[in-house]
C-alpha cells in the first residue's frame, strides 16, 4: 500500500466489514489529514448535497471511510485529481465494491489503484508474511522444510474461527457464534440495502448458505435458483451482491487452448471459514467426526488462504478451478503472470497415496514444464515426493514461518 500511495493519487481500500480497513490506512498515512466517514449521516448528508464543497474543504491529503456510500463524490475526486495529480491525496475505503459500479469505475480509470483487504491469513494471525504462493509457484527443487505439526484438534480451532480480527480474539465458541451471526444480520440487513434497492433481499441467506453447502463445485445457477424456487434473473443480481460486499469471492475456471474440454463455470467460495462454518452450524465436535463436513470446511479454508496470498503476491497471480465436461477437477490451480501453473488439491486425511496425485497428470501432460508442480495439502506432518513435480504438504505449510 505504501508503494501505491506514493505513485498513485487515489487509493483505495476494500474488503468486507471488520477487517481492518481503516485501522490500516490511518495508521499508514503520516502527514496531516482529513479523516471523514460516511458512517456518519450527517457527513454523508453533507457530501451528497455538495460533492464539490465537500472535498474542498478537505485540504491536501484526506482518508474517506466507506466512500461507496457516496457513488457522486467519484466525478468530483476525477476533477480534482486531474486538477492536482500528486500521488496520495486520497486515500479511501468500501466495504462494498464501487467498481461494480459503471461510472465509478469509469470516473477513476487510471487514476486509483484498488487494493483488497480480506481476512487474516492464517500466517498473519501468527505474526509473520503468508509465503504460500511463492512457494506454489517456485521451480522444482525448492520445496519447504516440513512444517511443526498441528494436532487436528488445532487445525479444527483454526478453521472455526477464520481471520476475522474480532472472531479470532473470541476464545469462546458460543460467543464467536454470537459475533458471527450479528455480523451477518448486519451486512445483509443494513450494508446490502444502502447501496441497492432490490426486492426479496430476504433470500440472500439462503443463498448465502446454499453458496457454502456447494462451494466444493462449480455454480449451477439453474440448480440453485430450482432448489430456491427464485427466478433466474434474480439469482445473478444476488450473487453479484454477495460478491460486491466481499462475502463470496469467484473463482474463474482454468482453460486454454491446450485443453478446450473444460467447464467454464466458476467456483464460489465464501470469505471466511469461520463465517462458513457457523452460517452451516458445523461445530467442533461434528468437524471432528464427520470427514465430510471436514473435508468442505477444510478446502474452503485453504481456498481462500490461497485466494488472500495471491491477492497479496506482487505478481499477481490468478487463482482459479479446473474441471472437465467428464467430471475430473482440481480443486485449485494457481497461474503466474508468466504462464507457470501449480495445481492444488485438498485432502482431509493424515495420509496420501499415488492416486491422490493422478488428476495431476494430464495437466502435466498438455502443460509440460510450464507445470511447476502438483501439490496434495494434506492433514499430516510432512513434506513428501510423489513423482515427477508432485508433492504432498501439509496443510500446516499455510502459515508456517517463511
Amino acid at each position: 500500500m505504501r508503494a501505491a500511495l506514493a505513485d498513485t493519487p487515489v487509493v483505495m481500500v476494500v474488503g468486507a466489514r471488520q477487517t481492518g480497513k481503516s485501522t490500516l490506512v490511518d495508521s499508514l498515512v503520516e502527514s496531516p489529514h482529513s479523516y471523514r466517514s460516511f458512517d456518519d449521516a450527517t457527513v454523508l448528508a453533507t457530501a451528497r448535497a455538495d460533492p464539490s464543497a465537500f472535498l474542498e474543504q478537505l485540504g491536501d491529503t484526506a482518508i474517506i471511510d466507506e466512500v461507496q456510500r457516496a457513488p457522486e463524490l467519484f466525478l468530483r475526486i476525477k476533477l480534482s485529481v486531474d486538477r492536482d495529480r500528486r500521488p496520495g491525496r486520497f486515500l479511501l475505503t468500501g466495504s462494498a465494491n464501487p467498481l461494480f459500479i459503471p461510472d465509478a469505475a469509469e470516473a477513476l480509470a487510471g487514476r486509483m489503484e484498488v487494493l483488497t483487504l480480506w481476512p487474516l491469513t492464517a500466517a498473519e494471525i501468527e505474526g509473520h508474511p503468508n509465503a504460500t504462493v511463492a512457494k506454489l509457484l517456485l521451480e522444482e527443487g525448492a520445496s519447504p522444510s516440513s512444517p511443526p505439526p498441528v494436532d487436528r484438534e488445532a487445525l479444527v480451532g483454526r478453521i472455526l474461527r477464520g481471520g476475522f480480527p474480532e472472531a479470532v480474539e473470541r476464545e469462546d465458541p458460543v460467543r464467536r457464534a454470537r459475533w458471527f451471526s450479528s455480523y451477518l444480520t448486519s451486512i445483509l440487513e443494513r450494508d446490502v440495502r444502502a447501496i441497492v434497492d432490490i426486492a426479496r433481499l430476504e433470500q440472500l441467506p439462503a443463498v448465502l448458505t446454499y453458496v457454502a453447502l456447494r462451494s466444493r463445485g462449480t455454480l449451477n445457477k439453474s440448480a440453485l435458483g430450482q432448489d430456491l424456487a427464485i427466478p433466474h434473473t434474480s439469482i445473478d443480481r444476488y450473487l453479484v451482491l454477495l460478491e460486491r460486499v466481499f462475502l463470496v469471492r469467484r473463482l474463474p475456471a482454468w482453460h486454454n487452448r491446450l485443453a478446450p474440454r473444460l467447464v467454464k463455470a466458476p467456483k464460489l467460495l465464501l470469505c471466511d471459514s469461520g463465517l462458513l462454518c457457523n452460517l452451516l452450524k458445523l461445530e467442533g465436535d461434528r468437524l471432528l467426526a464427520d470427514p465430510t463436513s471436514l473435508g468442505l470446511a477444510l478446502e474452503s479454508f485453504v481456498g481462500m488462504e490461497l485466494a488472500k496470498a495471491a491477492d497479496l503476491d506482487p505478481w499477481t497471480p490468478r487463482l482459479l478451478h479446473y474441471r472437465t465436461f467428464k467430471g475430473a477437477e482440481i480443486d485449485f490451480v494457481l497461474e503466474g503472470g508468466d504462464g507457470r501453473v501449480a495445481a492444488i488439491e485438498v485432502k482431509a486425511s493424515s495420509s496420501v497415496d499415488t492416486k491422490d496425485f493422478r488428476r495431476f497428470h494430464r495437466m502435466r501432460e498438455v502443460l509440460g514444464s510450464r507445470f511447476v508442480r502438483g501439490v496434495v495439502f494434506y492433514t499430516g506432518e510432512h513434506v513428501l515426493p510423489f513423482g515427477d513435480r508432485l508433492e504432498a504438504w501439509p496443510v500446516s505449510t499455510l502459515w508456517a514461518a517463511p
